[in-house]
């Protein structure tokens, strides 16, 4: 039941960042087809602060691919609920709330 909960989780992230990456590579596209100066523009963001914040937000979903990916192996390792520092179970509702989580509520 964890391992289907945390492959649901990575599927979304990986979704996730894969629409982020599409939307990113046509922002960069359109800039270089554009001689706009958007910088100046009073109407809205900047392309600047668009790439900006794809690139934050793909980052994002990649280090939650990333951490999934990591529960996942102390699913197999038979480590996952173990606090990484002091080796207590990590309650459920912290696993619950965040499945990929390393350490329980007093380490964290």
């Amino acid at each position: 039941m964890v391992r289907d909960e945390l492959e649901r989780l990575r599927a979304g992230a990986e979704s996730e960042a894969a629409t982020l990456a599409r939307d990113l590579e046509s922002l960069f596209a359109a800039s270089r087809d554009s001689n706009a100066d958007d910088e100046h523009d009073p109407e809205g963001a900047t392309i600047g602060f668009e790439r900006a914040q794809l690139t934050a937000l793909l980052a994002a979903a990649r280090r939650r691919i990333a951490e999934v990916d990591d529960a996942l192996r102390r699913v197999d390792a038979g480590t996952y609920g173990v606090c990484e520092r002091c080796g207590r179970p990590i309650a459920p509702d912290r696993l619950a709330a965040r499945p990929f989580a390393r350490h329980c509520i007093s380490c964290a």
